[in-house]
């Protein structure tokens, strides 16, 4: 009897063992993605936003379709860096349609007459791929000069916010100006990147903020919670228009020292 149960359970074993190496047989996501993000008219990285890659409502996100899986696929998303590069090291090798979404011009436009589709067909594999994507940033924010520390312990900054786009329909009015402040150089929209105490958010309505396009604007960290403390501090400014998601575009970021 003990007999039985004790080939009963090999065999069960055996059947177990066998089930799990039919279905676990697939090689693990070891593959690498990544690229920039560049910007047409500098022809250089675009600075962006934190990533979007949760949700999109915030930065740049690459969007990957498996093709080689489903003809109608779940989109997947990846994060991006705020310097306008990607990479990722954990991603299947595949057959992918691959494309960008953030605060430009989208890549994808289905409803356009004629259709727009931007995005790459790319076989992922043998190693590290590299998929770059040129963009139309809805605006470029620039620095003008150098920021000043002044008496007060505030900093001033000048900037100069032009579009990005010569397409109208991208063309929305600028409605928020932003200079981040932070003890740390990861800066963007979310409030826990950067130091809401000396942060300063300039707002228009109507047609007033894009009649400043093209001029220098000035803006100077709040004084509501004093002079800054004495130490290293990133700086960043960042605009917007009242275009579809209403995404932030960035400058790059600036260091200055308060002694």
């Amino acid at each position: 009897m003990k007999n039985i149960f004790y080939s009963i359970a090999l065999g069960a074993a055996i059947l177990s063992a066998s089930s799990c190496k039919k279905f676990d047989n697939y090689d693990g996501p070891d593959q690498t993605l990544q690229g920039t993000i560049i910007d047409v008219n500098t022809n250089k990285p675009m600075q962006s936003d934190l990533s979007g890659d949760a949700g999109g409502s915030a930065g740049t996100r690459i969007k990957l379709l498996e093709t080689s899986w489903s003809s109608n696929p779940t989109p997947l998303y990846l994060a991006t860096k705020i310097d306008g590069t990607y990479i990722n090291t954990k991603v299947f090798a595949a057959t992918y349609n691959i494309s960008a979404e953030g605060a430009f011009v989208p890549l994808v436009q289905p409803a356009a007459t004629p259709p727009v589709d931007q995005s790459q067909n790319v076989e992922v594999k043998g190693g590290t791929t590299t998929v770059n994507f040129t963009v139309e940033p809805l605006l470029e924010v620039e620095w003008v000069g150098t920021p000043v520390l002044n008496a007060n312990g505030s900093i001033t900054a000048q900037a100069k916010i032009t579009r990005g786009t010569t397409k109208t329909a991208f063309q929305g009015n600028l409605t928020d100006v932003w200079l981040y402040t932070s003890p740390y150089p990861y800066i963007g929209s979310n409030t826990n990147s950067y130091d809401t105490r000396y942060a300063t958010h300039l707002t228009y309505s109507g047609t007033t903020g894009t009649a400043l396009l093209g001029t220098t604007i000035t803006i100077t960290t709040s004084l509501s919670s004093g002079a800054l403390p004495k130490k290293d501090w990133y700086i960043r400014l960042a605009a917007r228009t009242d275009y579809g998601s209403k995404l932030y575009n960035f400058s790059d970021i600036k260091l200055v020292v308060v002694q």
